[in-house]
This record gives C-alpha cells, structure tokens and sequence, in this order.
C-alpha cells in the first residue's frame, strides 16, 4: 500500500498546531497517529466529514486522492462511494456536531478514533463495541443506518484487502466514556 501522505499532499509529521486545544477549539484532546488501513480509514472519515460540513468540493478531491493513491482508481471507486454513504448516514443520525481536525492535521481526534473504531469492530464482528462507538460518536442511539452503511464500507474494504487492526479496539473504552467536548 502507498503511502498516504506521498498521494494526498497530507503531511505526516507533528500536529498541523490548529488542533492543539489552546484556542477554545471543541475537538477532544485525544492523538492519535493512525498508519496504513486506520490512517487510511481516518483520512475519509474526515475528508468527507468536512465536505459535508463545509460544501467545499476539495475536501472531497483530497479524500478521492487519498484513496485512489492507495488503492488504484478502480477499487477507489467503489469503497470511496460507501465512505460516502456511512458519512452521509452519520451527518444525518447525530444528535450532536461531529468533531474532526483539519484535512491536513496528522492526528486523529476523540471523534475521528470513534469513526475509525466503527469500521474496525466491523472488520472484527465486535458488536458491543460497534454499538457503543457508534452511540457516542452519534449522541444518540439512531445508530441503524450508521452501522449498515458502516458493515457496507467495512466488507468493501475487506474485498479491496484493507483490514484495520483489532489493536484499534483496545482504546474504544476509553473513548465511548468521554464526554463530548461541547
């Protein structure tokens, strides 16, 4: 697999400094630097995330890049569509703002480790886990559609032979006990 800081113009050093928590920014503290499938998993989730949030198509492009650079445009195509779809089911479930850093941050936040732990507990058929990241990510318990379109994402990724370690799970009960950083 590429690398996906050398496709995406995504740097893969220290924090970018905006998500450092000393402006009153929102975002949970946690940092994580995710490499691989997870960085991978991550990247979308908040490329897509932030195309929503803010209709700005090269949030999108970027997140298109990511993914074709790792896995070649054909497979992209695919697994880039049931991103999009499990995003679109989150924006639409939750009961509370989804946090994410900045598109070029080379951290995680409390947010985008519950998203990438969604896909993980799928890959692995943890279902207590599934559920509980997918009800604190959401605020709420309308996870149905978030955990569909997350298994739908989960097996496309599987078939395009990206598979998210199970040591992402070890962290899931520190991170469903937080609260939300409002």
């Amino acid at each position: 697999m590429a690398s996906t800081s050398d496709t995406s113009g995504l740097h893969g050093g220290t924090g970018c400094g905006a998500c450092d928590n000393k402006s009153g920014c929102r975002v949970r503290l946690i940092r994580e630097r995710f490499t691989g499938p997870e960085r991978l998993v991550g990247l979308g989730f908040r490329c897509w995330l932030a195309g929503f949030d803010t209709g700005d198509i090269d949030c999108w492009e970027t997140g298109w890049r990511v993914f074709a650079g790792d896995l070649g445009p054909q497979l992209a195509k695919g697994t880039v569509t049931d991103l999009a779809c499990w995003v679109r089911a989150i924006s639409t479930s939750s009961c509370r703002k989804i946090e994410y850093y900045p598109v070029s941050c080379a951290e995680f936040c409390r947010d985008e480790c519950l998203g990438v732990s969604i896909i993980a507990a799928c890959q692995q058929h943890a279902c207590p886990v599934l559920e509980s990241c997918a009800t604190a990510l959401l605020g709420c318990e309308r996870i149905g559609e978030v955990v569909r379109t997350a298994k739908d994402f989960a097996n496309t990724l599987e078939n395009a032979n990206i598979r998210l370690g199970n040591h992402i799970l070890a962290h899931a009960g520190q991170l469903t006990s937080q609260h939300d950083g409002a």
